[in-house]
């Protein structure tokens, strides 16, 4: 742990927490434009506007494998500040774009960005704490995070209502000047020179195979990817889901909202409990519940279709699944590497969200007017996460 004089817990957790939501509002934000962004820029294709949500991931995946090496060797500051620099340009660029070709490109740029603030206070976290005070600190701040779902939405529509969908890129650029500001104020350096790590390629290298030795590590980015690949694929359907399935996709922020907010209360059960229960056991019941959850919808779409009710309580499950695994999961690679913990962060996030995003794409390019593509990727997934905790790290 670092030396480092550490601010007071509730500020730290609600700044951590606003550089991790940076990336919430980014995704959540655009959900009421799609409709709009597709019958102006994609009006052939209206499934290929949930791209603006996965490429923005993809990018944020591949900044993420160097945004973590950097801040081992420059520290932790520099690089989220530069990192929002870049988020800023690829938001001004999406801004503007005339295509599908170059809003998917800007959207890159943008997740490139977003990798720093995203990885970096991850880092941040883990010089300062580690083992399952760490893991109760992530869940306080996913506590926090989950309320940006719940209010992008609403705040998406709003924008555009007002000033087009073209300006909810403006918001996403405030909301970066705000939580990377406050960071540059008040957050010191967690990472002093003599901490620091030369930016090799042999190094780097080295560094990652040694990340992939350890088996707690390894199976836990294994399973990181089966989590985000459920995340990512329900967050690109969701929209149509509301729209064309039931006929709901005016009101979509206020149910998304409701839905966020009852699933965020996995983050203060997580909090409350993983200390006393530890953080593999929380991840095999959020996994295991959601591939059960899971199996029942889809048998359900199969029959007589899944009520708007059961679909609800369904994505709440989604939701809580994420604040009972997502936090576990990183604290438990993250604590035997902690002397590389920019790099392993990197690692852990690139792989995760690259794979997450590969697994999403065809799950969401699937839907066809049914809950039977997102039941079946989703069951599949979380049965996956589930086997490699309870198998795997036995």
């Amino acid at each position: 742990m670092s030396d480092t004089k550490r601010l007071p817990l509730p500020e730290f957790i609600a700044l951590i927490a606003m550089n991790f939501a940076l990336v919430a509002f980014s995704v959540d934000g655009m959900l009421p434009a799609l409709p709009e962004i597709a019958a102006e820029i994609s009006p052939d294709d209206r499934n290929r506007a949930q791209l603006v949500l996965t490429s923005f991931v993809l990018g944020m995946g591949v900044g993420t494998l160097f945004a973590g090496p950097l801040s081992d060797t420059f520290g932790r500051k520099r690089v989220i500040f530069w990192g929002g620099v870049l988020f800023v340009i690829g938001a001004g660029l999406a801004a503007q774009a005339q295509s599908m070709d170059q809003m998917l490109a800007a959207r890159i740029v943008q997740g490139l960005g977003v990798a720093g603030p995203r990885v970096v206070t991850l880092a941040i976290v883990r010089d300062l704490y580690e083992g399952r005070r760490m893991a109760q600190i992530m869940s306080y701040a996913m506590l926090i995070f989950t309320l940006v779902p719940a209010v992008a939405p609403y705040m998406g529509a709003f924008v555009i209502d007002a000033f087009g969908w073209r300006a909810v890129f403006v918001s996403f650029i405030l909301f970066c000047l705000i939580s990377t500001g406050w960071l540059m104020i008040r957050q010191t350096e967690t990472l002093p020179p003599a901490r620091r790590r030369p930016f090799k390629i042999a190094s780097l290298w080295a560094a990652t195979r040694e990340c992939f030795s350890i088996r707690v590590f390894t199976l836990s980015t294994l399973a990181q990817v089966a989590s985000f690949g459920i995340l990512f694929g329900t967050l690109s359907s969701v929209e149509q889901s509301f729209d064309e399935i039931y006929g709901r996709g005016e009101t979509m922020p206020e149910w998304f909202a409701l839905v966020a907010l009852l699933g965020g209360i996995a983050s203060i059960i997580n909090a409350r409990l993983v200390v006393a229960l530890g953080m593999r056991r929380m991840i095999e019941i959020g996994m295991g519940g959601q591939a059960v959850l899971s199996l029942i919808v889809l048998g359900l779409g199969l029959t007589i279709g899944t009520p708007f009710a059961v679909f609800l309580a369904w994505l709440v499950s989604i939701f809580f699944m994420a604040g009972l695994v997502i936090g576990n999961l990183n604290a438990l690679a993250m604590e035997p590497v902690g002397h590389i913990a920019g790099l392993a962060s990197s690692v852990i996030g690139a792989v995760a969200t690259v794979l997450g995003v590969a697994m999403a794409v065809p799950i969401g390019l699937m839907f066809n007017g049914t809950t039977v593509p997102l039941s079946v990727g989703t069951m599949l997934l979380a049965l996956a996460g589930f086997l490699i905790m309870r198998k795997g790290l036995r």
